[in-house]
């Protein structure tokens, strides 16, 4: 079959290079068109709700709402884990399905379930809402506003009802997250003093305010000759409309209710804040679709950004661009790699014609990058696979190797022609080239059969591995095995065309002709002392092999994303307002760090986000640009100074920490929290739980390298309990839901009314007078009812007392728990993992009932290993087929193997010399080395093979000199090629992009240098006393 392939390749030339052209066209159409992202998208299969539950506190939200949810949810097809959080006024609960599940079906099966919920929740609980499904790595952009000339209110309305509204219709933008800024609202801010004096109630003023506003149709005249619809409009058009509003007193008097509180503009009561560079204003972080293409979508808001400048810049407000651009990471990391391509194709090509020393041959070898490549692009992008970093790393490796077939065709091709014109009586150009390309297609087919072999290991991996390398993978195999048939097809319809009807030299190239005498004396000298340099070669590779488990691992090595997240948490309780003062410390410090363009503070939480903190957390923003690896390196140190008060100052009271906005998500995706290791204890009671995560963290506290140790839901939150009285409120004819309604009105607002301009929206709320609200003892004061001629207030019908009380009570799976995460640093994943477990198992006694669970990275390492070991080894099986179909020979197939630890021996040296630490990506730059490697042993056995049985030569040490001597140029040549094809990506290890498969490129031409000498040098010597090879009439 290939043998036709390849004959009608050569009839039809011209055909098979305009193809070639219509794919490089394409191809580079498809790649100004494609989709261009960081990663791979890895989010889990999750569905997120969240509960609005105004005024109720987080017990209150868990026994209420959260675990109704839970309970109604429990039993879904494909579930594997439900999340929940209950902070005040809020219940968020994640629903994490089985990895490959539908996420739009599973969202049906929770709206299902869901659905009949509303009607059972509390007085004043909104129906549960599904979050917008958003990419892994969600936010696509991060902006801000300031401005010296407008308040906070106007600079929160300019955002929720211009610049939001017009960004959230930017297609691939799932939501618009605003921290910052004042709500306003109207607002009826009621005077307790008046109240008593005027015999008003609290209800009743609430009452004749919820009459205050209304718009609705009233039908319609219908006269001789018109139809006219009626439409009243009740909106107050001032404040003064609000103050004329008539409430009824006990006795009958008819008051204003202006003359019972303030009508004025206030901000609603605040969940969150946020400064740019130490300056108040609004914050908005831009989420982007499930699936979005990130880049596209970072452009397109970028245009809608400049679109509305104009307008920002005439309302005197400053526009922050680019506070966090992901986008950035992107840019940088494409570039370098393309760089490392150009460079590496210049590399390639200069090899190629160093030993061919042929223009027309270097060209004929070269092609085949650009059409290789290109054909796998196309391959990709019909597979709707996005080109990210992984996707160009899987290109770049692949960069060398794609030419490796057409250098093997070519230049056997090169060869024969040579020897043709020898001949007295010289074949036809096609029977040659067919010939010659024919010789050895067949052991070309199996070598690049078996590389494609070693790397379906990694379309198998299991979580995020799998979702990060499968399409590192897929890149790879396809670029391969369109080399494959591009060696098949193109390389010698080319050569037929560019080769043909010219005097060739017959003498080798240069670089050959110095070489091969070289090789051939350097080979009997090995021959010579066969023993001796047998054993130091033994001795050699088993001493890495003995190293090899020494080596330090991680599960991703640290990204150089240009952006940096600095996480501080307060005590609980603090306020936005404290917080934000502290924070503008923290802010100033930062800027002074050079390399620093921004820093963005936000706090607390934005209403629909997905972080759900309290007002003592803040994060900030650190922008540093497109710098290189060891500046970034540089600020983060510098930051890790500011933060842990080595310069600048100390910030007593406050917990730090700091890392990578990519690197977080990928451990949110791991273990739920942005951190490597979390323990997580189980138990019923709250109290119990906060004592044994207490005795946990100060456990972590001890383990060498353990940094940022945090209890996620930390007790201590001040908070003031109401305990009402019940036999009292019975004795007074009171409810109390007409309590709760008091409080809560007067305390967290009840919306009585809206006021509705163009596409604005403004909230008319009954609430305490603002100075009441932050006087304590008012509380006790709040008249609940008026009965007869007595006044009811608050501290009659209930007992009041301040409590240490929580802002957030987490569950998994329905059960209370406790979480303490912990980061580290300056050891391996897997000893600080064990140690820590060691440590906690041996040394913290649990309270009764309670017992703990670990999970982290390291388990995810650990199965991804697994993974990748156990799918190698069926991966091994293939190939062995493979050999043997190509051998038919069990003895010769298996010296084929000892490749293996040839090419391990370089990839150790490398990881020594690379600073010791093997992360997942160089595991499987081991495993893609070894695929790799293997092509040209085999190469030089099948040529020993083809000598023996084709050309009937005798099988002893001048055959093994001349085989090797005659595969020389091509195992330099493939090997080479390969190797400085990689070589800048290895060389730019540390540079933004190259993070994942620069320790593979390392690794790979560490193993490609080590397994070509000793394939040159000590596989021939072994082959020639151990090797057996017969005549015989078997075609290969």
């Amino acid at each position: 079959m290939i043998a036709g392939i390849v004959r009608s390749s050569i009839k039809y030339a011209g055909v098979v290079v305009t193809l070639a052209i219509t794919i490089v066209s394409y191809g580079l159409y498809t790649i100004s068109n494609a989709n261009l992202d960081v990663f791979p998208e890895f989010s889990p299969s999750q569905v997120v709700l969240q509960i609005e539950a105004p005024g109720y506190s987080s017990a209150l939200v868990e026994k209420l709402v959260t675990q109704p949810i839970e309970n109604a949810l429990m039993g879904i097809p494909e579930l594997e884990n439900i999340r929940s959080q209950s902070i005040p006024g809020l219940s968020v609960v994640t629903v994490i399905f089985k990895d490959g599940s539908d996420v739009y079906l599973n969202r049906q099966v929770v709206g299902e379930r869901i659905s009949a919920l509303g009607s059972e929740m509390p007085r004043g609980v909104s129906a549960p809402t599904m979050t917008p499904l958003t990419s892994s790595a969600s936010t696509v952009l991060g902006i801000g506003v300031t401005s010296d000339k407008r308040s906070f209110a106007d600079l929160r309305a300019l955002v929720d009802w211009t610049i939001r509204p017009h960004l959230l219709g930017v297609p691939g933008v799932a939501e618009v997250n605003v921290f910052g800024g004042d709500v306003r609202q109207w607002q009826i801010q009621v005077d307790l003093q008046k109240l008593e004096q005027s015999d008003v109630s609290f209800q009743d003023l609430l009452k004749a305010a919820q009459s205050v506003t209304g718009m609705v149709g009233t039908g319609f005249i219908t006269t001789p000759n018109q139809h006219l619809n009626i439409q009243l409009d009740g909106q107050p058009r001032d404040l003064g409309d609000i103050e004329h509003l008539i409430v009824e007193s006990r006795t009958g008097a008819k008051i204003r209710l202006g003359d019972l509180a303030k009508i004025v503009t206030g901000p609603a009561p605040s969940i969150g804040a946020a400064s740019i560079d130490a300056k108040e204003g609004v914050f908005l972080m831009i989420q982007g679709q499930l699936g979005a293409n990130t880049y596209a979508v970072t452009q397109d808001l970028e245009r809608a950004i400049s679109e509305l400048a104009p307008l920002i810049e005439r309302e005197e407000v400053t526009l922050h661009e680019n506070l966090f651009r992901p986008a950035n990471f992107i840019e940088t990391a494409v570039k370098n790699v393309q760089r490392d391509v150009l460079i590496g194709s210049a590399l390639v090509i200069s090899i190629l014609f160093l030993f061919l020393y042929n223009a027309r041959t270097a060209v004929i070898c070269a092609i085949a990058m650009p059409v290789s490549l290109l054909s796998a692009v196309i391959v990709l992008d019909a597979l709707d696979i996005a080109l990210n970093v992984m996707v160009i790393g899987g290109l770049a490796i692949a960069l060398g190797e794609v030419v490796d077939d057409a250098i093997i065709d070519t230049e056997n091709i090169f060869r024969r022609l040579r020897l043709n014109q020898l001949l007295s009586e010289p074949k036809k150009l096609s029977e040659v080239v067919l010939e010659a390309s024919v010789e050895v297609r067949s052991s070309v087919v199996y070598a690049t059969f078996i590389v494609v072999l070693a790397f379906v290991p990694l379309l198998t991996l299991s979580g995020i591995a799998g979702k990060l390398f499968a399409p590192l993978g897929l890149a790879y195999i396809f670029a391969i095995l369109a080399s494959l048939v591009t060696a098949v097809t193109l390389t010698p319809a080319l050569s037929y065309l560019l080769l043909g009807g010219r005097s060739l030299s017959a003498d080798d190239p240069p670089a050959v002709s110095w070489l091969r005498p070289r090789y051939e004396r350097l080979l009997k000298w090995f021959e010579n002392k066969f023993a001796r340099n047998l054993t130091v070669t033994i001795v050699f590779i088993i001493s890495g092999i003995c190293v090899f488990p020494l080596f330090s691992g991680e599960f991703i090595p640290a990204l150089k994303e240009g952006h940096y997240i600095a996480h501080m948490t307060a005590v609980p309780g603090t306020s936005e307002r404290e917080s934000l003062r502290v924070g503008d410390r923290v802010s100033k410090a930062l800027g002074e760090i050079d390399g620093v363009e921004s820093v963005a503070q936000w706090v607390g939480r934005s209403k629909n986000g997905a972080d759900t903190f309290g007002t003592h957390y803040s994060e900030f923003e650190i922008e540093i640009g497109a710098l290189g690896g060891d500046e970034q390196g540089r600020v983060l140190a510098e930051i890790r100074e500011v933060l842990s008060g080595e310069k600048f100052g100390t910030f007593p009271g406050l917990s730090f920490g700091v890392n990578t906005f990519l690197t977080e998500r990928i451990e949110e995706t791991v273990t739920g929290f942005a951190a490597p290791l979390v323990v997580t204890i189980y138990g019923a009671d709250l109290d119990r739980l906060d004592r044994d995560a207490l005795k946990v963290a100060a456990a972590l506290n001890q383990v060498r390298g353990a940094e940022d140790i945090q209890i996620q839901a930390p007790a201590g939150t001040p908070q003031l309990d109401i305990r009402l009285r019940h036999g009292r409120l019975s004795a007074l004819g009171l409810t109390p839901g007409e309590v709760l309604e008091v409080v809560g009105a007067a305390y967290d607002g009840e919306v009585v009314g809206q006021i509705r301009k163009g596409n604005s929206v403004v909230d008319i709320v009954v609430i305490l007078d603002d100075e009441l609200r932050k006087d304590v003892r008012s509380l006790s004061a709040l008249p609940v009812k008026r009965i007869g001629d007595a006044i009811i207030r608050l501290a009659d019908v209930a007992d009041i007392n301040l409590v240490g009380g929580r802002y957030k009570i987490l569950h998994s799976d329905g059960r209370r728990v406790q979480t303490v995460t912990a980061k580290f640093s300056g050891r391996d994943l897997a000893s600080f993992e064990q140690r820590a477990k060691k440590k906690i198992l041996s040394e913290v006694e649990l309270s009764s009932g309670n017992y703990v669970v670990f999970s982290g990275t390291a388990e995810s390492e650990r199965q991804a290993k697994t993974d990748l070991i156990v799918h190698s080894l069926l991966a091994g099986v293939g190939v062995f087929i493979f050999l043997y179909i190509a051998f038919n020979q069990l003895h010769n197939m298996a010296i084929t193997f000892l490749n293996l630890p040839f090419a391990l021996i370089g990839g150790v040296i490398a990881v020594i010399f690379s600073g010791g630490w093997l992360s997942l990506g160089s595991l499987v730059g081991f495993v893609t080395l070894f695929g790799i490697t293997l092509r040209n042993s085999i190469m030089l056995v099948s040529h020993y093979k083809h000598l023996v049985e084709v050309e009937r030569v005798a099988w002893n040490f001048d055959t093994v000199v001349r085989g090797a001597s005659e595969r020389l140029p091509s195992i330099l040549m493939t090997a080479l090629v390969t190797g400085l094809g990689l070589l800048p990506l290895a060389l730019g290890t540390g540079e933004p992009g190259r993070e994942i498969e620069g320790p593979m490129a390392t690794i790979i031409v560490g193993g490609l240098f080590t397994s070509t000498v000793l394939n040159l040098l000590v596989l021939p010597t072994i082959l020639h006393h151990f090797g057996r090879f017969q005549n015989s009439n078997q075609d290969f």
